[in-house]
């Protein structure tokens, strides 16, 4: 597919605005659907109506971004392009921008300083091709933590753990018990953990030779083999019924007391929040599986689709403004469980584990950007379907080591 030459033939034909009569209506796509999602969700609709004629038109897409980002293309790409869209911050969107199918807010962020407030500086990079901007980011995920519900440990007379190879010992004793060790889904969740066990157990220059330089000699290096060591570990720990499991439902085996932990990015904590835990008396995170606390630096962002409406680009600018704002960045990322792209913002409020990702993004070299933002969607797929595979076979340490490595020959 050319989507270079398909764009320029959509934006020469696209006349009509994929909205209602209501020109200031703006529809906004994205894949938040699970409970604490909704409620993040929710803040940014009632931000966005507050700011007076404006109306957030809801477009929620049942399941991951996996699932959804293919759909928010193929609409874009279709002539039908929605007001504004939640994208991961990276490269999912980049050949799109290349086509010039997305609205320039080059002159919004320079206006607002976006340069000088949002943090860290890769994240606006993301946003940027050939020194104009074209998204906002709205927040900073991390995957890079492990969360446990303290209740399992200390109701079975077991300390609850500081570290993946704590947990993996006790993994033994739990399913005595009749718990999960380890609640995942399948796919894209079982390629997260062997992404967290990438920076957790493999560190940070394993991670960066591999991602950054695309060195296929670092694949074979021994902190690279303690990723694939611990990522099998973590495949004898998932209960049989993991496959096709939604992330959320595993997040709540764990706060119903089934599972004992679950690698998750740190959206998980709007889950807990929805039920009304607290961080550190019943449930426990620990960033970088207990061994590097660095923070991949991932997150959302918001991308506005190029059409023929002025009234719907005064829109979408007015939306990109409001989610940089304070008010938006502290209400959104309380019920979200990320944290903020600004450092500037009052985060009292925050729980213990948001406090500790605040403290680790305090020092720079504790950053790493994220898969997303290094590596190309074809990379990203073969790893993801080699990671299913080892995971769901016997394939050995060394066959996995060896298809690892003829991916990073050709990535890019």
């Amino acid at each position: 597919m050319n989507i270079r030459l398909m764009a320029a033939a959509l934006l020469a034909s696209v006349a009509i605005p994929a909205f209602s009569a209501n020109a200031t209506d703006l529809e906004v796509t994205h894949w938040w659907t699970s409970g604490g999602e909704a409620a993040a969700v929710k803040v940014l609709a009632e931000q966005y109506n507050g700011l007076g004629d404006n109306h957030w038109v809801d477009g929620a897409i049942a399941g991951s971004g996996s699932t959804a980002t293919p759909l928010i293309v193929s609409r874009i790409l279709g002539g039908n392009p929605m007001g504004a869209t939640q994208l991961n911050t990276g490269r999912d969107a980049e050949e799109l921008v290349k086509a010039g199918l997305m609205t320039d807010l080059t002159d919004l962020a320079e206006k607002e300083h976006w340069k000088d407030i949002i943090r860290p500086a890769s994240l606006l990079a993301s946003c940027t091709y050939q020194g104009r901007v074209f998204c906002v980011p709205l927040n900073i995920h991390s995957w890079q933590w492990l969360w446990l519900n303290r209740h399992v440990f200390e109701d079975n007379g077991m300390k609850v753990p500081a570290n993946w190879d704590e947990f993996a010992a006790d993994a033994p004793k739990l399913r005595e018990k009749g718990i999960v060790p380890l609640a995942t889904g399948a796919p894209w969740q079982v390629d997260g953990i062997r992404n967290v066990m990438q920076v957790g157990i493999g560190g940070k220059e394993t991670y960066l030779a591999i991602y950054d330089k695309k060195n296929a000699d670092a694949v074979k290096n021994p902190e690279n083999r303690k990723v694939w060591d611990a990522f099998a570990q973590a495949r004898g720990m998932v209960d049989d019924s993991y496959s096709g499991r939604d992330w959320n439902v595993a997040t709540n085996m764990v706060i119903t007391g089934k599972a004992a932990g679950q690698i998750m990015g740190d959206w998980a904590q709007g889950e807990f929040g929805v039920a009304k835990q607290v961080a550190g008396k019943d449930y426990d995170c620990l960033p970088g599986l207990g061994f590097h606390a660095l923070l991949d630096t991932g997150g959302d962002s918001f991308y506005f689709p190029k059409n023929s409406n002025p009234d719907i680009t005064k829109a979408q600018l007015e939306l990109a403004s409001m989610l940089v704002s304070k008010e938006t960045q502290v209400k959104f990322n309380l019920a979200k469980g990320s944290l903020p792209v600004r450092g500037d913002v009052d985060l009292t409020a925050a729980s213990s584990c948001m406090k500790k990702g605040l403290e680790i993004l305090k020092n720079p070299d504790n950053v790493l950007p994220g898969v997303t933002q290094l590596i190309d969607p074809d990379t990203r797929g073969q790893m993801t379907d080699l990671g299913l595979q080892f995971f769901s076979s016997k394939m050995t340490v060394d066959e996995a080591i060896e298809k690892q490595t003829a991916i990073f020959k050709q990535a890019q």
